[in-house]
């Protein structure tokens, strides 16, 4: 009987058809994963090269408006455009970084750290990473009081003094957050350098602790957002850092083309074990709740949907501005340590090298533009493919009126009023007692009640296009 006992799989066609589909979607993750990753990465770089090829240019014209304005004479009410402010107050806030970046030694605090013990040095490493989300979060909300109130409309002249406070805020967190990131590349440093390679392994096993902490967790579209946001800047971010190390150990070794072989396949590794642990984390969350894959290309059209409303004539932010609130990534800390490696590792003397730095300006301005013009026409196209055209042309809400209306909407939609629906919240003691369906009653009514406190206090329903980096606290967005 054993032998030749027969079962039918086709009774129960609707449970293997999920199960072989789930396979499908597991298949597809990484192809779709990486499609958003590589558009995400394209434009931090377009948001990272902003900052060393335009931003410079944008406030030469600032400074010329201004220098020119006793000879064309004062018409209207403002001496600078917002924009022009904002671009002001960033140039400042990189040359004051800057310019305080000098007094701090790479190189000694290469050998402090790397006198530390291997537990020790992963256990810093992984407490700056943590302060490196914090500074983000944080560090954001800082850049955006200086600016708007730097641009905000004033009834007297005295209340722009409030941009000195803001301002001296906004440089102390460059700062900071610059020495911080330093630290990361120096330890990143030290494990590349180290004979046995242990603090590099240890390094990377971290990544895959990573999956611990995420994959068994209860994840909604929006939240899967927030987290793909969140990887593509680490992503970033962790190239940036590479890229310092090799420009640091280039100068050790007199820039020896053959030690750049020798930096290669550890270089090899950071990459393919971030790429590896994406692919694993992405491909199990979407797996454990029910996520298709083709969530990846609404969230794609969504980073467009960024990039082309933000070139529009009406365009509230400034597109690098509004990449750090989706992605949590701030380019000034790195620009600025960036700007300090460089300028301490390459040493530029006579006029040829001059002319070597102004046509190597011209080629990152040559890229930055192709770069732009490339990302605008593919957001163009997802923008379509979503049916997104629509809201590019809406007026753009307050978020305090909107956040404040939607709980009292929520309210009137699902939750009872004393004038229509009061008896269905009537406290319990109010019930009839001779009814035989009272206890029934009573846990009708006690559900109902406790649906209505929990739909009062619930955030309103957020679209992807609200999602930014920093918007949950906890596990889950409603």
């Amino acid at each position: 009987a054993e032998l030749t006992r027969g079962y039918f799989l086709e009774h129960n066609e609707a449970k293997y058809t999920e199960r072989r589909e789930r396979v499908y979607t597991c298949m597809r993750i990484p192809k779709e994963l990486e499609k958003l990753m590589i558009f995400g990465f394209f434009l931090c770089v377009d948001a990272f090269l902003y900052v060393f090829t335009l931003l410079p240019l944008r406030v030469l014209l600032a400074l010329l408006r201004l220098l020119t304005l006793p000879c064309c004479g004062f018409s209207g009410s403002r001496l600078l455009q917002p924009a022009q402010v904002c671009d002001m107050l960033k140039g400042l806030i990189l040359v004051l970084s800057f310019s305080m970046m000098h007094y701090v030694d790479y190189s000694m605090m290469y050998h402090l750290i790397r006198g530390q013990s291997v537990i020790k040095l992963y256990i810093i490493y992984n407490m700056l990473e943590v302060a490196d989300r914090l500074f983000s979060s944080f560090g954001q909300d800082i850049l955006d009081a200086l600016y708007w109130t730097a641009t905000e409309p004033k009834e007297r002249k005295r209340d722009s003094i409030g941009v000195i406070p803001h301002f001296f805020m906004a440089v102390f967190y460059v700062f900071l957050h610059a020495i911080l990131i330093m630290v990361q590349a120096s330890t990143l440093n030290v494990a590349f350098n180290s004979h046995n390679k242990s603090l590099l392994t240890i390094m990377m096993s971290n990544n895959f602790v990573e999956i611990k902490g995420s994959v068994f967790k209860k994840f909604e579209k929006n939240n899967l957002f927030q987290m793909s946001n969140s990887d593509i800047k680490e992503r970033f971010t962790s190239y940036v850092l590479l890229l310092i190390v090799c420009l640091r150990n280039m100068e050790q070794f007199s820039w020896n083309p053959d030690h750049l072989w020798v930096l290669f396949p550890d270089v090899f590794m950071v990459v393919t074990s971030e790429v590896a642990v994406d692919i694993i984390k992405h491909a199990f969350i979407t797996k454990f709740n029910d996520i298709t894959a083709d969530v990846y290309s609404e969230y794609r059209a969504s980073l467009a949907f960024d990039l082309v409303s933000s070139r529009q004539k009406n365009a509230c932010t400034d597109y690098s501005d509004s990449v750090a609130r989706r992605m949590g990534f701030i380019p000034l800390p790195l620009a600025v340590l960036l700007i300090r490696v460089v300028m301490s590792s390459v040493k530029v003397q006579g006029a040829l090298s001059y002319t070597c730095v102004f046509l190597f300006y011209l080629g990152l301005v040559t890229l930055k533009v192709l770069n732009s013009i490339v990302l605008l026409g593919k957001s163009c196209v997802y923008v379509k493919r979503a049916n997104m055209e629509d809201k590019l042309f809406e007026r753009p809400s307050t978020a305090p009126s909107s956040s404040a209306k939607s709980p009292s909407k929520a309210d009137q939609a699902g939750c009872p009023t004393p004038s229509g629906e009061a008896q269905t919240t009537l406290p319990l003691h109010s019930l009839p007692i001779l009814e035989p369906v009272t206890e029934i009653q009573k846990l009708i009514n006690f559900k109902l009640a406790q649906a209505a406190s929990e739909l009062k206090h619930r955030t309103p329903k957020k679209d992807l296009l609200e999602i930014d980096r920093f918007t949950i606290c906890g596990n889950r967005i409603d």
